[in-house]
Order: C-alpha cells, then sequence, then structure tokens
C-alpha cells in the first residue's frame, strides 16, 4: 500500500479518473445502442417524430462524446470516428 502522501493522492486520483472513465465509456456505449434499435424500429415505420427524436438522442450522444474527449476519455480521432459512424447510420435509414 502507499507509504507517503503523494502517493495516496495518486491513489485517489487514479480511482476517480477510472470511474470517470468508465462512466463516459458505457454511458456512449449504452445510448449508441438505444439510438441503433430506435433506429430499427424507424427504418419500418418511417415516422417523422421517430426521425426528430432519432436526431435528439444522436445530438446528446454526440455531446457526451465530446464531453469525453475534451476530458482525455476518448482520443479525437476515435471521437470523430464514432460520430461519423452514427451520423452515416442515420443518414443511411
Amino acid at each position: 500500500m502507499a507509504t507517503n502522501k503523494s502517493a495516496e493522492k495518486r491513489i485517489q486520483t487514479n480511482e476517480r479518473n477510472r470511474l470517470q472513465n468508465r462512466f463516459y465509456k458505457s454511458s456512449v456505449r449504452t445510448l449508441t445502442k438505444k439510438f441503433l434499435k430506435d433506429l430499427e424500429t424507424y427504418k419500418d415505420s418511417k415516422n417523422s417524430e421517430k426521425k426528430k427524436e432519432l436526431t435528439e438522442m444522436l445530438s446528446s450522444v454526440y455531446s457526451l462524446i465530446d464531453k469525453g474527449t475534451k476530458k482525455n476519455v476518448f482520443h479525437k480521432n476515435t471521437a470523430a470516428r464514432k460520430k461519423a459512424q452514427l451520423a452515416a447510420y442515420l443518414k443511411s435509414a
């Protein structure tokens, strides 16, 4: 275990960052899965209200990805790739 004060502080910092990383990564995965599930239902119905709902959901996923990138959870290229893939899914629907 930690024997000096700076080591204890590093342990606390690492734990805080680990929880923050886990929150952003799991939230992005969850919202992405929900988005793709709703996208499949939209493909069947082609409802304009569903389309608006999908764009709002896409916006919230973008926001979360950008916040994670700002906090160095995601690399900027990874974030750009995730956002581009989601946009392509919506465009193909």
